[in-house]
């Protein structure tokens, strides 16, 4: 029994983590690829049955593992951002919330042919969007921050509330057949109450607490992140003991709070999460599939793909358009707003425990509780997660999908490179502390902005999605390497770069895990690359060399690829070209003259040399 428990969870941890790389390799949401190793292991294939395998252990390793995800997902709320998407996030909340229930109630019923109770439980649990899917996906499409503040409030916070709601039904309609109905809703009332005031309560004051131990250095820094999840789970096994399901409010305020009162070490604790969120997502999503039997898989029907449809194209685009009425939403924002609405493990978990507690209850349609949703969920995963990116950007609420570069150090230097870089097509945006500095970079007519990147307002007003990679090119070398420690996590490390230290290489050189790639070359210090620049050395943008190993002069700084991608030049890799790309290359003066014809033979755009 141990060593298939063992085999079990190895075998879908494995799996799981091949599922996330296997999306990010084919430009897919994870989810797809996740679901397909589910239906494979499980229904299809029948080689695990993870209910039969874990008994009793399996449901409370869920719960827990959904409430680190609710609470991942609170650490992403910030509260600064209701100032633009406020009114939009309350109506997504308060009004459309209760509409997508009553809508999924009805086409349950009319459509499906579910009877009344089992029809509103279904409609209560299709109310969940969840952000374990939402979130990689709005990392893929790269939305403009107002949408993407919608879809991710709307998801975040529906999680746990929809959850809660789904649970009392369920309960309600299980008690109402060996009690009266009013009793069971004093009884329902009482428990939610306490237990969903209990939950809340500690969500919103343990973190206070938890801050004031960090501020007064009362913990060690090795034990900030256990703390840190220990009490997202304490708060949540605090109002599960009370009634099933009100601790996953509490986890997500939890994560809400902690996200916005400037807690120290949260920083570590958001890498972590990131990771162990990834982790189980993936296992949840192979463990409910594959849970799946393949009696369930037989009861897929056309009524259950009609109504499947009347969710995806009636219900939810309704309910967004009623309770958008009168709202500060343009229209482009509702119409993504109301398609986009994929449910996920949350969703999924819920739906298990429903259709079973109600089939024993003695409700006999509740069989088909989990086909539905389970349709619902793939049909959403599939068609939600290929169309966000291409819908958003034809409806002008996404980046066009170019790689471009953020420059923080203005200077002769990067400024020429920001030049270069454009006339090749590559979006640049030049930032920098003073404005002395920038105004080289406005008049070369660069995209500039005077801000500290390492601020909290340069963290709320640096947008990355036109930017997949950065350089830090300042003066100050410990500077460069924190910019790019700091911005590593989200671009990515292989997609950071800072000009040459003064010590690039030996025992004084800063470790390869605190810092960039080196820019240009190891020798192309500020100082070196300063004098260059006087002395009128100047970039030059050209295609590659037929001959990829002739030896060429200058120093090549970028590639610009046929498709669009572009990358810097760097010694701590090997830099890839082909014939058809255009490489940045920075030329001495006496050296400028022979490229600039060559340039101008394949019809590239003039080039103005800075000095």
């Amino acid at each position: 029994m141990e060593d298939t428990i063992l085999l079990l969870v190895v075998g879908v941890a494995v799996a799981g983590v091949f599922g996330q790389w296997l999306g990010w390799k084919l430009k897919l949401p994870a989810i797809i690829p996740l679901l397909a190793i589910g239906a494979l292991a499980g229904p299809v294939a029948g080689i695990i049955r993870p209910s039969v395998a874990l008994g009793e252990v399996m449901r409370p390793a869920i719960g827990m593992a959904v409430a680190i995800i609710v609470f991942e997902g609170g650490l992403n709320l910030n509260l600064r951002e209701l100032r633009s998407a406020g009114s939009g996030v309350l109506r997504l909340v308060a009004v459309a919330l209760p509409l997508n229930w009553v809508f999924g109630t009805l086409a349950a019923h009319f459509v499906a042919g579910m009877s009344w109770p089992v029809s509103v439980l279904v409609g209560a649990i299709l109310v969940v969007t969840g952000p374990t899917v939402i979130m990689p996906l709005l990392r893929q499409a790269k939305l403009e921050p107002r949408s993407a503040s919608f879809l991710k409030w709307e998801a975040i916070v529906n999680d746990p509330i929809g959850a809660t709601v789904t649970l009392l039904v369920l309960s309600f309609l299980t008690l109402s057949t060996t009690m009266s109905t009013g009793d069971a809703v004093l009884h329902l009332a009482w428990r939610t109450l306490v237990g969903g005031g209990i939950a809340a309560a500690l969500g919103l004051v343990v973190p206070f607490g938890i801050r004031t131990l960090f501020r007064r250095d009362l913990a060690p820094e090795y034990l900030k992140t256990p703390i840190l999840l220990a009490g997202a789970l304490g708060v949540y096994a605090a109002g599960e003991a009370v009634q099933p399901e009100t601790g996953l409010i509490g986890a997500t305020l939890f994560g809400v709070v902690l996200a916005n009162i400037d807690v120290t070490g949260l920083q570590e604790l958001r890498r972590f999460k990131e990771a162990l969120t990834v982790f189980l997502v993936s296992g949840l999503f192979i463990l409910l599939t594959a849970n799946i039997d393949r009696q369930t898989v037989l009861m897929l029907s056309w009524p259950i793909a009609a109504t499947t449809l009347a969710i995806l194209f009636v219900a939810r685009p309704l309910a967004i358009a009623l309770a958008m009425i009168g709202a500060k939403v343009s229209w482009r924002e509702r119409l993504l707003v109301g398609w986009i609405g994929p449910r996920g493990v949350v969703a999924a978990a819920i739906a298990g425990v429903a259709g079973e507690r109600l089939a024993k209850a003695g409700y006999p349609d509740a069989q088909l509780v989990l086909p539905l949703i389970f349709a619902v969920i793939a049909s959403t995963v599939v068609l939600h997660g290929l169309s966000l990116a291409p819908i958003a950007r034809r409806l002008g609420l996404a980046s066009g999908g170019r790689s471009g570069l953020l420059i923080v150090g203005a200077s002769s230097f990067t400024v020429a490179l920001g030049e270069a870089l454009r006339e090749a097509g590559v979006p640049v945006l030049v930032v920098d502390r003073s404005a002395l500095a920038l105004k080289a970079a406005r008049l070369a007519g660069l995209q500039t902005m005077r801000i500290e990147v390492l601020s909290v307002l340069g963290e709320e007003t640096i947008d990355l999605r036109d930017y997949e990679h950065l350089l830090a090119a300042t003066p100050d070398d410990a500077y460069n390497a924190l910019v790019c420690t700091r911005f590593a996590s989200e671009l990515g490390r292989e997609r950071v770069y800072q000009i040459a230290p003064d010590e690039s290489s030996g025992r004084h050189a800063a470790s390869r895990e605190w810092r960039g790639k080196i820019a240009v070359d190891a020798d192309m210090v500020h100082l070196r690359l300063s004098d260059l620049m006087q002395g009128g050395a100047a970039f030059v943008v050209e295609p590659v060399p037929a001959d990829a190993d002739a030896g060429q002069p200058g120093w090549p700084v970028a590639v610009v690829s046929a498709g669009g991608g572009f990358t810097l030049v760097s010694p701590d890799d090997e830099s890839e070209s082909m014939p058809g790309d255009l490489v940045v290359r920075l030329y001495q003066p006496a050296l400028i003259s022979t490229p600039v014809a060559t340039r101008r033979r394949f019809g590239l755009p003039k080039k103005r040399a800075l000095a």
